[in-house]
Parts: structure tokens; C-alpha cells; sequence
């Protein structure tokens, strides 16, 4: 017969895909299972409030029309529902496919056994495919994955939270069904059936057999896959574990497989005693906690509890003196093993010949080891106990009792076991490399020695009173040919023929009488002695390393082994050269790798490297787990370090005169871990974890606080991080890691990953922590809970920031860059303010409040064009005002007849509307100012820190921009192309270093408006009357009950206008100039001699323009006469 899994047997290849495939699967939805998003469970009541309209269950399909009744009855709904769809959709697809994945497997699974029936594959029927031994394993695995998939559906995603992804993805996709599964079959199979993973929480009836039996599947194969469970060694491992006292764990895989199959079948869970009591009999003789797949443990007296039949057989097993006799047993061989493998664990005991001749003893203390340590670790673990259950409970006191258990002394076996078989491993695997080397060597000395004897005898070769005897030179001569014609391939053969050599050497120097001579004695035992080792050295087979290969199996502890955590923690803390010892445990845990990758290597599946990754990566994330101890004590004692750094050093010149060295050796600390990076990550982590814990503290403000506690504050995290710094600069080199770059790395990646934490609350769609290139899964940025309105730290720093400097209560200054009280008249705070971020958070601090100081404008802008359409120009009165004015400054170069009536009037009309707008503008303006401190205060440190960046920087914006200018004059010069992305990245670096103009930014884009320069002529001069001129500081408030700052009021303006097609501005300037003329016209007419005071501000106005905007005084002039905007200082 063709070998079954041979690539042209088309029958075995099409089942191996399938096993392959339900292995894949799992893996996918263990992923997938740790990226449910949170609002699915609406656990919190503020997500029920939020979403508890547009996340339905299952009961969403009954009133279709009810539930999309009730979203277009509301926008707000609608609008929250689009959004909820662009942030999820993504996650969704990959679950719906995970899930439509499992429905796939058992339609393939039942067609397969379908083309079997009929014949589709020559010569090949159920019965015959059972016959095969590959065939046979692999019926059983396809039955049995599919039980695991649904478990681990129901295990890990609850019924409820797939029913609502499920009827979200029906909601938000368009592509609802591929060939073979459609939304309705996934929705009927994976629909909740009541179970929950919660501690406490009841079981259903019927439960998991109805759920099983979702899908209909052929009932003869299910018995005949049980059947074969039943009375097979599918696997062939009882010839690893030879005593019968190991059966059971020899067929632990097996009766994982043989749980969950049984459940296609519940009649015989149920009625069936004698096949239970057969099944107990075999598999479960001496234990009741199995593990399922990969580390998923279920205790049998609790899965079994509804079954009779299961539940009646299992007594036996479950009998008070059984339970006693078997913890004995295991706290007795506990005891003998832990001296037996420290024995030979000692340095220099194992060693070569030693293995050689004790290889059955070594693999049985092996396998004694492995099967104590499985029972005790499945039979102890917490988690297969529910506490509520007080038979459970019993059974646990009475095991943990009776084995005298211990974790630190079962872990400590463990260990030393791990290390055993590691050092055992690499000694066989080098022994047979060198195996054929080593062979022929002793086969070459012992056929040389003979063929020395030879020549001894032969009466030519001087040696001391040794008579010339033909017949034995002969005879030595023929052993020597007999020893060169041994074959290493026939092993067999050879082995037989050297132990009658062997013999016959014994027997030579007996009958032959040469005893007397010693030199030809040792020519003989040296001869014995190198065919010995030949027998030895062809005993080395790889059989032994695939047996302990399988004994030392230690998939069932993949979950359980989290329990020993602390005590790994602990000893490394206490002895760090354990790291060793744990070294090889992980090794040996890393074989659990070999259960859900096999088939799928044999099947040359594309999913081999995903599903390697994931458990690989699950395996590294806990070793980084464990060994994070080592960095969380460095950092223990960096704290005490930073402590005397801050209060108790002197700061350490970094030139030392060599008497003086004595004076700084104040402190040492060193840790010595390999492998580096390992070491690297865990230092980074707990870098992150408390850099980002001292800002989440150290940067909360009390709103009610007179002064601000803004600037203690800063300086307090200032020092805070330069102690973190600096005792970071210290280690560096004990370590020997890069301590300026991981620093810079790490501090930039959690502010930029809070700066776009905080920003998410501006954004439609939102950016998850999976999508976020700051987050990472090894050293993960901890998320702390909101304390107000803002998000993170960078927010709470930005909001005390505009609330210190409100243009309601401050006046900013713009020659001293200064913010004073407008009652008080004290300075509030000033430039130094950003000098300060600068140092506690950095250039990345700086950068990112910048950005998020942008979406806050954005915000802004929106929402006052949002309240301009809604409430202004739906305002009829208002409009025609507007109107009406529009008619009486037409022609705009002319001049207004009784200017001070025509606008007097249309300000009072439009009284109304103006405080919110000028609330709008003032935040904007406020907002604009804070980015041109940042700018600068970015620019200075960066010409001050990187001259050379600066310069390049500089010089490389200014010749783009000639390229650029150059091009729209002659468009056959070059220009970066749309896929260039040269603009876009020399603009993240201009903006870091701030070479930028952020008045020059456009923030939004914008539709036509209409009215919209005569709208912002009328808000400025209904403000001008409550601003005065003063010589020393320019335009200020009037009175502080009435508060406007002049600043924030021009570059609010400014930025508004910016964000509008340039006629809008010609206009808005026009109509200023006009108003200028015609007020100065009338007061000329009138002999009125003081130029007005609104005036005064409108000249002013037009000054600040030119003067922020850079542009040339042309632009002003071009509206007013330019002797009167040259002499108009002169005349106040």
C-alpha cells in the first residue's frame, strides 16, 4: 500500500490539510481572543449608556426594522454608528473569519468523510483509513480538534460578546458569505450557549453535547474514532514508558483526545457503564485533572458530574484510599528522585562511559521524574478546583495533604530535572555525531594492536623472552582481519561478531598460557577494552532521544507553569545564577511547540510560521515575565541610587583627577544576564513602566489652586527625571547597554504614545493600541485611568496650561512674552514656562503638546464654522443686516455718508452673536501663541544642542522651497512627485526643531461663506471700543469685567482668515481701510481735531497684521493713505 501521507495519496493528503488547518485555527482564536474589543462586554455603564443602542445580540435579527428604526430616528446615533463602524470593522472581519473558519473545518471535515463513503478515493474507505496508523491518528485528531476549537470559542470569547460581534459585522459588511459557509450557518453554530468562564457561574443543561452537536456528523465514524480511542495505543507511546505503573500518563494524549470525543457521543457518558468503566480502567486509573490542548486543564469529577454512567465509573478512581495511596506514592518518589538527580547533577558525574553503560537507569529516573512532577502539577493547580464545589475542595485537601505537597520543592525538582535532561540531550546528540568517528577509531587500535602481537610472535619484533610461535602469530593476525572487517552500517552483525571476539581474547590468554607475560596481557585487555567501546558506541541510537523526547513532554504545565512564577522570581532575586537552571525548564516547556506544529509541517502549510510565532511568542512573553525580576531590581536599587543622586551626591565631574576618584566610589552595583537583548527589553519595560508612573503622578493639577501649581510641579518632575537620567548615564556601563539611547527611545515612545492617546478624543477613527506603532506587546506603555477630562498626563499639562493663560483673565504681553493678571496686574507666567517643559519632558514633550495643541485648534475651528452655518446665517435679523451694511459700504474704495451711524448701528443690531464668537477667536489666538513659544523655544534649544542639524535643517527648507517657487514660475522644473513622501517627513523634522510658522498653517479645509469678510469687520470694531492705546504696551482691555486681549484677538483673526481662499482677506482689509477713511473723513468735516479711538485700533489692527503675517506694508497701504498709517503714532 502507498504510504498514506505520501504527497500523490490524495486521500491522506486531504485529511493531513484539514488536521493542519483545525490546529491553525485554534492558535487564531487564542490570539484573537486576547483582542476582544472591551465594548463588546458593555460591562461598564457608561458603555451600556453609549453603545446599548447599536450593539444588539442576537435578538437583533427578530425586530430588524426596530432596531434600524430606532438609529435613523436619531443622527446623533447614526453619527455615533458610523464612527463605532470605522473603528471596529477591522477587528471585526478578523474574528468573523476566525469564526467562519471553524464552520469551514466540519463542512470539509463531513465532505471528506462523505468522498470516503463514496468512493471518491480509490480503494480507500473509513474502515481502511482506520487500519492505517497514520490514517488512524489522524481521523482521531480531525474529530477531537474540532471539539477543542468549540471549547476554546466558548472558553475564551463569551456567548454574548460573539453574538454581538457577529451581529455587528452582519450590520457594517458588505461581504456576508463565501461558497461554502453563510452568516446564518455561523450565527446557528456559534450562537451562546449560556456558559461563562466566570468563577462561580452555573453550567447549562446539555452542555457542551448540544452545543456539539450543532452540525450533524456521521454517527458511525464518531463510534469508531471512540472505539479506536477505547482500545488502541494510537500513538505507539507505551513502548516509551515501559512500567505499568505509567500507563496512564503514557496515555495522557490520547485520553485528552478520548474526553473530548466522547462528548459526539453523550449516551455513553450517560448510560454505558461497562465501556465507562472500561475507559476509567484504562486511562484514568490513578488521575482525574487532564490537560485538553495546550495547558487547558479540566478536572473530571466536576465535567463528568451530570453523566451517570461517567460519574459511577470515575468512583473508583475517586475512592478515599486510592486517592491516599497514589499522593503517597508521589510525596515518596519526590523525595528519593530530588537526591537521585542532585547525585547526578554533580559536576563531573556524567560522563561519557558512565551514560554509556546506565542508559536504561538514566531514562528510568527520567521518566519517574516526569510523570511525579505531571501528576503533582495537574493534581495541585488551583484552577482545576472551583472553590465553590465542596467535593472538589475535599479531594484537594486530602491530595495536598497526603503528598506533603510543596510548590518550592516540586518546582525545585523540576528544575533539576529540566537540567538533567538538557545536559543528557546535548551528550547523546554529540555522542552521535561523533558516533561513526569514534567507532572506526577503536576499530583501527584494536585491529593494530592485534596485528603488533602478530609480529611479536613471529620471533621478529624484540620483545623480552617471547618464544617464536607460528600458530598464534597466525591467529592474531586472522583477529586483526576480523576486527578490520567489521561493518559499522550492519550493526547487528558487528555487534554479535565483537562480542565473540571478545571471547575469544579471554580465551587465548587462558588456554595459551600467557598470563606470564605482562606486556602481551595488556596488549589483550587494551584490545578487550577498545572492542567494548566499539559495543558501546554502536548501542547509541537516536531511539533514546526521541524517548526522552516524549517523557519529558511537558505541554500539560503550558498554562500552569504561571503558578510557579513567584517562586521563580524569588530565587533569581535570591541566586541570579538560576537563570541557568530556569534556562533549560523553558527549553523543555518549548517542546509543547512540537504538539500543534507537527501536522502542520507535515502538510507544508503556509500557516506554519503564524502559528509558530504566536506560541513562540507566548512562550517569550512569559520568560520575559519571569526574568523582568532581574531589571525591577536594578531599578530598586537605581531608586535608592537616584535618591542620593538627588539629595546625598555631589554631581560627578565628567573628568576625574585620580585622588579624587576615591571620593565618588560611594556606590557599586553589578548584574551580569545573557542573553543581552532579553536583558535589554526587561530594562526598557521597567524604564517605561515607571517613567510613565512618575508622570502620570507627578503631573495632576488642582484647577482651584492659587498660584498654579504648574511650575512646582514641573520642577519637581523636572528633578524626578533628571534623576532617572543620570542613575540611568550610571548603570549604562555596568550593564553594558546604550543608556542614552534607550532612554531617549523609550521617554519619546511614551510621550508620543500619549500625545496620541489624547488625541484619539479628536479623532473619528480611532487609533487602538494594536494599530499604534508606540505601543508594543514586550514592553508595553502602561495605561493609567483618567483622573479628569483628559486622557493622559500631556493633556492634563496642556488644559492647566490654556487655563494659567485664558484670555479672559490674563493679558498677554507680547514684547516681554509675558502673561500678566488683568486684575492684579501680577505676571501670571512667561516664556520660561516652556523652557521648563523642555527640560522635565524634552524635545518630545515640547513636540507633542505642539501637536496636540493643533487638534485643540482644528477643534476649535470647526466647531465655530459648525456654530457660524447653524446659528449666525440662520439668524434672519442677522442676516439682513449684514445685508444691508454690504449696500451701504459699496463701492468698498469709496467712503461711507455718516460712517459713525451706519456702523454704530449694524453693531448694535448684531449685539447678540459676538460673545461666543469672540470666545472662539480669543481660544484660537491663545492657542496660536502657545505654539509660537514652543516653536521657539524648540528652535533655540535645537541651534543650541545641534547647531549642525539646525543649519541643515534650515538650509534644506529654504532650497526646497526655491525648487518649489521655481516650479510654479516654469513647470518644467522638477517638483516631488504625489508619491514622494520627502515634504511630508522634512516637515516632522521641521516641526521638531521648530522651523515653522504656525500662523501660516493651514488647520482645516473650508466651502465658500457668504458674508464672511464683512461678518469678521463687524466682530472687530463691535470689540474696538473696549480696548484702549496705551505707549507702553500697545492695545489693552479697558475693563477687566469686559476682558479682551488684543493678542489672541489679532492672531485668532489671522488664523481664521488663513483658513480661507486670500479674496476673503482683501476684502476683510479693504473694508477696514474704508472704515479708517470714512470715520477720519468725518471727523475732518466736523473739525473734530483727536483721531477717534477706534480708529487708532483699526490702524493698529492693520500694523499687527502686516507685522505677524510678514507680509510687505504694500498690503495695508494699498487701503489707507500711508501718511496716515506713518504719522499716526505721532499724533496719540
Amino acid at each position: 500500500m502507498v504510504d498514506f501521507l505520501a504527497d500523490n495519496n490524495s486521500c491522506g493528503q486531504a485529511v493531513l490539510r484539514i488536521v493542519s488547518r483545525g490546529n491553525a485555527i485554534i492558535a487564531e482564536l487564542l490570539r484573537l481572543s486576547e483582542f476582544v474589543p472591551p465594548v463588546f462586554r458593555l460591562r461598564d455603564r457608561s458603555d451600556q449608556q453609549k453603545y446599548g443602542d447599536i450593539i444588539c445580540d442576537f435578538s437583533y435579527f427578530k425586530g430588524l426594522e426596530y432596531y434600524e428604526g430606532k438609529l435613523e430616528a436619531k443622527p446623533e446615533l447614526q453619527d455615533l454608528d458610523e464612527e463605532f463602524r470605522e473603528n471596529n470593522i477591522e477587528i471585526l472581519s478578523r474574528f468573523y473569519l476566525a469564526f467562519e473558519s471553524v464552520h469551514k473545518y466540519i463542512v470539509d471535515l463531513t465532505r471528506y468523510l462523505d468522498d470516503l463513503n463514496e468512493g471518491v478515493y480509490i480503494q480507500q474507505t473509513l474502515e481502511t483509513v482506520l487500519l492505517n496508523e497514520d490514517g488512524k491518528q489522524l481521523l482521531c485528531e480531525a474529530l477531537y480538534l474540532y471539539g477543542v476549537m468549540l471549547l476554546v470559542v466558548d472558553q475564551k470569547i463569551e456567548g454574548e460578546v460573539r453574538e454581538r460581534m457577529l451581529v455587528s459585522y452582519y450590520r457594517y459588511s458588505a461581504a456576508r458569505s463565501s461558497a461554502d459557509s453563510n452568516l446564518d450557518d455561523i450565527c446557528k453554530l456559534l450562537r451562546s450557549t449560556g456558559y461563562s468562564s466566570q468563577p462561580g457561574s452555573k453550567r447549562p443543561a446539555n452542555y457542551p453535547e448540544s452545543y456539539f452537536q450543532r452540525v450533524p456528523i456521521s454517527s458511525t465514524f464518531i463510534n469508531m474514532v471512540i472505539g479506536r480511542l477505547r482500545s488502541d495505543d494510537i500513538y505507539n507511546q507505551v513502548s516509551a514508558y515501559p512500567l505499568p505503573e505509567h500507563r496512564s500518563t503514557a496515555l495522557a494524549n490520547q485520553a485528552a483526545m478520548l474526553y473530548v470525543c466522547l462528548y459526539f457521543s453523550p449516551s455513553i457518558l450517560h448510560t454505558q457503564q461497562a465501556k465507562m468503566r472500561e475507559i476509567v480502567d484504562k486511562y484514568f486509573p490513578d488521575n482525574w485533572v487532564i490537560s485538553v490542548y495546550m495547558g487547558i486543564t479540566v478536572n473530571l469529577i466536576e465535567a463528568w458530574e451530570p453523566y451517570k454512567a461517567a460519574k459511577t465509573a470515575l468512583n473508583y478512581t475517586l475512592d478515599v484510599a486510592n486517592v491516599k495511596e497514589q499522593s503517597c506514592r508521589y510525596a515518596a518518589s519526590v523525595d528519593t528522585l530530588r537526591s537521585q538527580v542532585l547525585q547526578l547533577l554533580k559536576e563531573g558525574f556524567l560522563r561519557e562511559e558512565i551514560v554509556l553503560d546506565n542508559i536504561p537507569k538514566l531514562l528510568n529516573c527520567l521518566r519517574d521524574c516526569n510523570v511525579s512532577i505531571r501528576w503533582l502539577m495537574l493534581h495541585t493547580a488551583e484552577s482545576a478546583y472551583d472553590p465553590n464545589n465542596k467535593r472538589l475542595r475535599q479531594i484537594k485537601d486530602q491530595v495536598l495533604a497526603d503528598s506533603k505537597y510543596n510548590s518550592k520543592i516540586l518546582f525545585q525538582l523540576l528544575l533539576d530535572t529540566a537540567q538533567f535532561e538538557f545536559v543528557l540531550k546535548e551528550m547523546f546528540k554529540q555522542m552521535l555525531v561523533e558516533k561513526q568517528l569514534k567507532w572506526e577509531s577503536y576499530k583501527k587500535e584494536g585491529s593494530e594492536r592485534m596485528t603488533e602481537l602478530a609480529e611479536v610472535f613471529s620471533g621478529v619484533k624484540p620483545l623480552t623472552r617471547v618464544e617464536k610461535n607460528e600458530n598464534l602469530q597466525a591467529w592474531f593476525r586472522e583477529i586483526s582481519k576480523q576486527i578490520e572487517s567489521l561493518n559499522y552500517e550492519d550493526a547487528t552483525a558487528a555487534g554479535r561478531k565483537t562480542v565473540q571476539l571478545i571471547q575469544a581474547l579471554v580465551e587465548v590468554q587462558e588456554f595459551h598460557q600467557l598470563e606470564s607475560n605482562l606486556q602481551v596481557c595488556q596488549f589483550l585487555a587494551d584490545t578487550r577494552k577498545f572492542l567494548h567501546q566499539m559495543i558501546r558506541t554502536i548501542n547509541i541510537k537516536e531511539e533514546v532521544l526521541i524517548t526522552m523526547q516524549i517523557v519529558g513532554d511537558l505541554s500539560y504545565a503550558w498554562q500552569l507553569i504561571d503558578s510557579f512564577t513567584s517562586i521563580m522570581q524569588e530565587s533569581i532575586r535570591a541566586n541570579p545564577s538560576m537563570v541557568t537552571k530556569l534556562r533549560a525548564t523553558f527549553l523543555k516547556l518549548a517542546s509543547a511547540l512540537d504538539l500543534p506544529l507537527l501536522r502542520i509541517n507535515q502538510a507544508n502549510s503556509p500557516d506554519l510560521l503564524s502559528v509558530s510565532q504566536y506560541y513562540s511568542g507566548e512562550l517569550v512573553a512569559y520568560v520575559r515575565k519571569v526574568l523582568q525580576i532581574i531589571p525591577e531590581s536594578m531599578f530598586t536599587s537605581l531608586a535608592k541610587i537616584i535618591k542620593l543622586q538627588i539629595h546625598d551626591i555631589m554631581e560627578v565631574p565628567t573628568r576625574l583627577d585620580k585622588d579624587k576618584l576615591k571620593d565618588y566610589a560611594q556606590l557599586l552595583a553589578r548584574y551580569e544576564v545573557d542573553p543581552k537583548q532579553l536583558l535589554e527589553d526587561g530594562i526598557r519595560k521597567e524604564l517605561v513602566r515607571r517613567v510613565a508612573y512618575a508622570l502620570h503622578k507627578g503631573l495632576i493639577f488642582n484647577p482651584k489652586a492659587k498660584p498654579s501649581e504648574l511650575m512646582p510641579k514641573l520642577k519637581e518632575m523636572a528633578a524626578t527625571m533628571d534623576g532617572f537620567y543620570r542613575s540611568f548615564e550610571y548603570i549604562q556601563d555596568y550593564v553594558s547597554i546604550y543608556g542614552l539611547k534607550i532612554w531617549q527611545e523609550e521617554v519619546s515612545r511614551i510621550i508620543n504614545y500619549n500625545v496620541e492617546q489624547e488625541c484619539n478624543s479628536f479623532l473619528r477613527t480611532k487609533i487602538q493600541d494594536w494599530q499604534s506603532v508606540y505601543q508594543s506587546a514586550h514592553i508595553p506603555i502602561p495605561k493609567y485611568p483618567s483622573v479628569d477630562e483628559s486622557a493622559t498626563f500631556i493633556g492634563r499639562l496642556c488644559r492647566e496650561i490654556l487655563r494659567i493663560t485664558d484670555p479672559k483673565v490674563t493679558c498677554y504681553i507680547d514684547q516681554m512674552n509675558t502673561w500678566y493678571d488683568m486684575r492684579t496686574h501680577q505676571e501670571v507666567t512667561n516664556n520660561r514656562l516652556f523652557s521648563e517643559i523642555q527640560s522635565t519632558l524634552g524635545t518630545f514633550g515640547l513636540n507633542g503638546l505642539d501637536r496636540l495643541i493643533c487638534f485643540m485648534i482644528v477643534k476649535e475651528l470647526q466647531n465655530f464654522l459648525t456654530m457660524l452655518q447653524k446659528s449666525i446665517f440662520k439668524d434672519k435679523v442677522v442676516v439682513d443686516v449684514f445685508k444691508a451694511l454690504l449696500n451701504a459700504v459699496n463701492p468698498v474704495k469709496g467712503i461711507v455718508a455718516n460712517a459713525s451711524k451706519v456702523y454704530a448701528n449694524a453693531v448694535a443690531k448684531t449685539q447678540k452673536i459676538w460673545p461666543a464668537y469672540l470666545e472662539s477667536i480669543m481660544k484660537v489666538g491663545q492657542m496660536q501663541i502657545l505654539r509660537q513659544q514652543i516653536a521657539h523655544e524648540l528652535n533655540y534649544s535645537c541651534k543650541f544642542d545641534s547647531k549642525h542639524l539646525a543649519a541643515a535643517l534650515d538650509n534644506l527648507n529654504r532650497s526646497l522651497l526655491a525648487d518649489i517657487e521655481a516650479h510654479y514660475q516654469d513647470p518644467s522644473l522638477p517638483y516631488p512627485k504625489e508619491d514622494n513622501t520627502l515634504l511630508y517627513e522634512i516637515t516632522a523634522y521641521l516641526e521638531a526643531a521648530g522651523i515653522h510658522n504656525p500662523l501660516s498653517k493651514i488647520y482645516i479645509t473650508t466651502k465658500r461663506l457668504p458674508y464672511f469678510p464683512i461678518v469678521n469687520f463687524l466682530f472687530l470694531i463691535a470689540q474696538l471700543p473696549k480696548l484702549q492705546y496705551s505707549k507702553n504696551q500697545g492695545m489693552t482691555c479697558k475693563k477687566p469685567a469686559d476682558p479682551v486681549d488684543w493678542p489672541p484677538l489679532v492672531l485668532g483673526l489671522l488664523t481664521l482668515l488663513k483658513q480661507f481662499h486670500s479674496r476673503y482677506t482683501e476684502q476683510f482689509l479693504a473694508l477696514i481701510g474704508q472704515f479708517i477713511r470714512s470715520i477720519m473723513e468725518q471727523c475732518t468735516s466736523q473739525k473734530i481735531p483727536d483721531m477717534p479711538s477706534d480708529v487708532v485700533g483699526a490702524l493698529m489692527f492693520l500694523e499687527d497684521y502686516v507685522r505677524y503675517t510678514k507680509l510687505p506694508r504694500k498690503v495695508a497701504e494699498a487701503h489707507i493713505p500711508s501718511f496716515i498709517f506713518d504719522e499716526f503714532r505721532t499724533v496719540l
